[in-house]
């Protein structure tokens, strides 16, 4: 009996590696407790994804899981953190500043890159750094109002390579 429950776990390991759906999407634990989009959006958008409140929104990543694998999205950096890009928009005016730490263990915390130049209000580009991968909490604001998310950042492999070009706010 213990074999074939053996055997049985084997069997849907297997299965569960080369089904069709991605590894990533089982990859979201109950010890991280991703956000889920609740499709605020700023005038216009109509993504699926949308995550935000009076003051800013963002878009959060399919199962709140953002991967990091060879040729995808994002890079690794030389020090090893993950930089990805993501955008903002606010909707009332002000300076756009982001923070973040990991909830399920030790790291130094999430760096932002924000560049100048997108004015007081509407699109923000950034690129949100993470140390490690991990489950995280990210704090936007923008004034006195803020936007939280949880996200669950993993790393596949050596991760995407770096571009040529220079990361956002270079």
């Amino acid at each position: 009996m213990r074999r074939m429950v053996i055997a049985g776990a084997l069997i849907l390991t297997a299965a569960a590696h080369f089904s069709q759906v991605p590894a990533y999407a089982a990859a979201v634990s109950s010890d991280c407790p991703v956000t889920q989009p609740n499709g605020v959006r700023y005038e216009g958008d109509q993504a699926s994804g949308n995550h935000g409140n009076r003051a800013l929104v963002t878009w959060l990543w399919p199962h709140g899981t953002i991967v990091f694998k060879p040729g995808g999205t994002g890079y690794v950096l030389p020090d090893g953190s993950l930089s990805m890009k993501f955008g903002w928009w606010r909707l009332r005016p002000g300076r756009l500043r982001i923070e973040g730490r990991r909830i399920d263990g030790g790291s130094y915390p999430l760096r932002a890159e924000i560049p100048s130049g997108y004015g007081e209000s509407g699109f923000q580009a950034t690129a949100l750094i993470f140390p490690r991968p991990g489950c995280w909490e990210v704090i936007a604001r923008v004034g006195d109002e803020r936007l939280r998310f949880i996200t669950l950042v993993e790393k596949i492999g050596d991760g995407p390579l770096r571009p040529t070009r220079p990361p956002v706010g270079s």
